[in-house]
């Protein structure tokens, strides 16, 4: 398989950006009903908000569009900072079971671990490496962990389904 052929998206990048869209709709959808209880929730969980937004707002981008560009670059730097911040943030977000780390946090460590994985793939130019961390990441740290703040009870759960 040639280069140019192994950077362009396939199918499966182009429905992981459609499920990080919809995941934004549904955060974002969550938090315009929870307005009534803004006021209760700490300001690490707002910050934890905004890096998993703005994550969640470039991975259609980085999945969709042109590779090997400066726009992909700079979106990458941008996304990994905004997940590694995300994962790093997680940690000290202890809101359920008892203040203690939630399994949910597993998926957290394997981003801290991950990201910089992802960057080093991109800095050696091992494109494969890259985009299998890529995908990885988009899989777990986001899409599996973002699902997961949804049901049981969790916080964008109770504000998105009342």
């Amino acid at each position: 398989m040639n280069q140019a052929k192994s950077i362009r998206p396939d199918r499966t990048e182009r429905v992981l950006g459609a499920l990080a869209l919809v995941m934004l709709v549904a955060m974002l959808a969550a938090i315009a009903r929870g307005q009534p209880h803004w006021h209760e929730i700490p300001a690490l969980v707002w910050f934890h908000l905004l890096t998993i937004g703005i994550a969640l707002a470039i991975t259609p981008l980085q999945m969709w569009l042109a590779r090997g560009t400066m726009q992909h670059r700079v979106l990458g730097w941008a996304w990994s900072a905004a997940m590694f911040a995300t994962a790093v943030i997680s940690f000290g977000i202890r809101l359920t079971n008892d203040g203690r780390l939630s399994a949910i946090h597993v998926l957290s460590a394997v981003t801290v671990i991950g990201v910089p994985m992802l960057v080093l793939g991109a800095r050696r130019r091992d494109l494969v490496r890259h985009r299998r961390s890529a995908r990885g990441l988009v899989i777990g740290a986001l899409l599996i962990a973002g699902f997961f703040t949804f049901p049981f009870g969790r916080l964008m759960g109770r504000w998105l389904f009342g």
